[in-house]
């Protein structure tokens, strides 16, 4: 007689979303993901002191605000820094950490095809931030409720706002296609 599964269908899916490992698998997916969180950490601290010199506004009137409770008494940029790792890492742990479940499964060594990787996805990211840049006034001018919001703030110099809250969204936007892109990549790629 036949073994008869009884499995929910929910439990059926692609290897990829919820891959079986073995425990030297899933110490190699944590190392490769906590490489991946001080990376995007690091980047964010470099990331958000660019953008603070950009619009020391963006982050006095808005983005201290949403950190407060991050405020340890820094200065404005130790603050800046701390904003930008904390706005950043998890990012990098989710991201490296789903590539690298797909890393192990098809690759002896998954280093070398993760660090790529996350490699990658930061150029992507820095190219998409340049593009919100020099979009980012045009994109955000004359959103709706925009200009009474920074009115609000108290902000005084909009163009420069515009430019780093683009160059954030931006950002984000470009790790998270550039992640996209990869990891099909990887789930397209023969082990």
């Amino acid at each position: 007689m036949a073994a008869v599964s009884i499995r929910p269908a929910l439990f059926q899916v692609p290897f990829a979303l919820i891959p079986s490992a073995s425990g030297r698998d899933l110490r190699s997916a944590a190392k490769l993901a906590f490489t991946g969180a001080v990376l995007a950490g690091l980047f964010g601290i470099l990331h958000d002191q660019i953008t603070y010199t950009i619009s020391p506004e963006y982050f006095i009137r808005m983005k201290f605000d949403q950190f407060s409770a991050a405020d340890f008494g820094l200065p404005p940029r130790g603050r800046v820094a701390l904003i930008g790792f904390l706005g950043t890492w998890w990012v990098g742990l989710i991201g490296a950490w789903f590539l690298a479940r797909v890393a192990v499964r098809k690759w002896q060594r998954p280093g070398k095809p993760v660090m790529k990787a996350l490699l990658a996805i930061i150029a992507i990211a820095v190219v998409f931030g340049i593009a919100g840049y020099f979009a980012g006034p045009a994109f955000l001018r004359n959103r709706a409720g925009w200009p009474d919001a920074l009115a609000g703030m108290g902000v005084t110099d909009a163009q420069a706002f515009h430019r780093v809250a683009a160059i954030h969204l931006g950002s984000y936007v470009g790790a998270f296609l550039g992640w996209l892109v990869i990891l099909i990549v990887f789930l397209r790629r023969p082990s």
